[in-house]
């Protein structure tokens, strides 16, 4: 189906995941497939932007509405949220309406909620639509994978990873620079209106250049009851998890109840799923395959160090250098290069060699570059740390784009939109987890440090004496020794990957 050309893709429905790997081998990365690469990056670049670009005007958002700051965080708490609970559904909406559809639906609901944001009279509405955008963008993704997944078999899978990288990658890097950019020139309704011209283009392309489903189940059955315990559960965990980033530690009520609500909902669905099987909304059996099992463990603790980074590196530059958020956001910007040099590099390798030692080496490669930020220093060079986080970056564009497609190696082509969802809810939920640990990490150095402040960001940042500087500084080294060692951790299951994935099941 997908991205095939005409002749092979009327027949793909009948086609076994042997003869569509064949195929794809001898077309390479052809023309059609390359439409459908464009067809999903224009879609999903907008949402993984959405997930970051709000960040920098939180501020003036809290001051347009005259609102406290625990209630504007809910723009961005809540569509992260939404993100969460979509992801699970995807999957069984594939299977039932088809992937071109809920494509388009999804662009829909994304335009839609991102006209209404700009359109918000309230922080209440503001909230709502955006709840709606996050739903929208929560499926773009998923759905975008399983299109390419399926297209281009087990032999040409590392290529079209690297095209789903792209996004995840450009997103929290190009995110603060835009919303800097709108911020400090027009008003922050740009912010989603800017979302809308773009989406319209990849709405028309989609229209235009992906074939019709010619596979959906009409007597496709939802699993409400996994869809009651996933989706809420999978909320529950990540408020939590936002909420022990945000401040309040490990031993708050919020923390505790979120991630103790979360566990118990999700633990309940993996019961449920194992005794449904390939019925339920996300069939946790497809882990019994080593190589998608190995990679996702993989991708969820690296996941964890990764989002983190993209957290306290802007954080450090504009609470020790300083910066604006423009400016933190540019300094930063070096990571995203470095990923769009090796991406490319790193799909046609692994369709070579495996995915193994491509994502190994980008490990190490990772982890020379988080070396340098655990010694930083108060006179540090901004060149050594802008070239620091390129070489961070280097390393990422290796590993992405190999563990992402050796996840789906040695699957079968029904396979697919279940491991796609399963895949994405543990690189959302490592992603959490890690920002939130090492958030709590930093907030913990800084109370030793500062034990009059209560680790308070805001209390420390007013505090610009030269020995609090340093003081501020190793507490941000001592952090990213933390980051560090996740990484290191992420190798264990990295090189349990098989070297060459078994012939999938037809």
């Amino acid at each position: 189906m997908y991205g095939l050309k005409d002749t092979v893709r009327r027949d793909l429905p009948n086609m076994t995941t042997a003869q569509a790997t064949r195929t794809g081998a001898d077309q390479g990365f052809d023309p059609a497939l390359r439409r459908l690469a464009l067809v999903v990056l224009s879609g999903a670049i907008m949402t993984i932007l959405d997930t970051t670009i709000v960040t920098v005007a939180i501020k003036t958002l809290g001051t347009s509405f005259h609102t406290s700051l625990s209630t504007i965080q809910w723009v961005v708490t809540g569509y992260t949220l939404a993100l969460s609970m979509a992801i699970p559904i995807t999957g069984w909406a594939v299977e039932r309406f088809g992937a071109r559809t809920m494509w388009l639906i999804s662009l829909v609901l994304f335009i839609s909620g991102s006209a209404l944001c700009g359109a918000a009279w309230s922080v209440g509405s503001l909230i709502a639509f955006r709840i709606v955008q996050g739903f929208g963008g929560g499926l773009l993704m998923p759905i975008g994978q399983t299109m390419l997944a399926r297209a281009a078999g087990p032999e040409r899978m590392g290529r079209v990873m690297a095209v789903v990288a792209v996004p995840a990658m450009l997103g929290p890097v190009l995110g603060p620079i835009i919303g800097g950019l709108i911020v400090d020139h027009l008003s922050w309704r740009w912010m989603f209106f800017v979302n809308v011209p773009f989406c319209v283009i990849a709405l028309v392309l989609a229209v235009r250049l992906l074939p019709r489903d010619a596979d959906r189940k009409a007597d496709a059955r939802l699993d409400t009851l996994g869809l009651a315990l996933l989706s809420p559960g999978l909320a529950a965990l990540v408020y939590g998890l936002s909420e022990a980033g945000s401040g309040s530690g490990l031993t708050s009520g919020k923390f505790l109840g979120g991630v103790g609500v979360g566990a118990v909902l999700i633990a309940a669905f993996a019961v449920h799923s194992l005794r449904r099987g390939q019925d339920a909304l996300v069939d946790i059996r497809v882990f019994r395959n080593r190589s998608f099992s190995t990679t996702s463990i993989g991708i969820f603790i690296y996941s964890g160090s990764l989002f983190a980074l993209f957290v306290l590196l802007p954080l450090y530059f504009q609470l020790v250098r300083h910066n604006s958020p423009l400016q933190s956001g540019l300094l930063f910007a070096p990571l995203g290069l470095g990923a769009m040099i090796t991406m490319p590099i790193s799909g046609r390798l692994t369709d070579r060699m495996g995915s193994r030692t491509l994502a190994a080496a980008g490990a190490v490669i990772v982890l020379a570059g988080v070396l340098v930020f655990t010694r930083i220093q108060v006179d540090t060079s901004t060149y050594l740390l802008t070239a620091a986080a390129f070489v961070v970056g280097l390393g990422h564009g290796l590993m992405m784009p190999a563990m992402m497609g050796g996840a789906y190696r040695g699957l079968s082509r029904s396979d697919v939109p279940n491991a796609t969802t399963a895949f994405n809810i543990l690189v959302r939920i490592g992603g959490a987890f890690g920002t939130a640990a090492l958030a709590v990490v930093l907030q913990n150095y800084l109370r030793d440090r500062f034990p009059h402040t209560g680790g308070s960001l805001g209390a420390v940042a007013a505090i610009r004496s030269p020995g609090a500087a340093v003081q501020l500084t190793g507490a941000f080294g001592d952090t990213f020794w933390w980051s560090l060692a996740i990484i290191v951790a992420a190798l264990v299951p990295i090189l349990l990957i098989p070297r060459r994935s078994p012939a999938p099941a037809q």
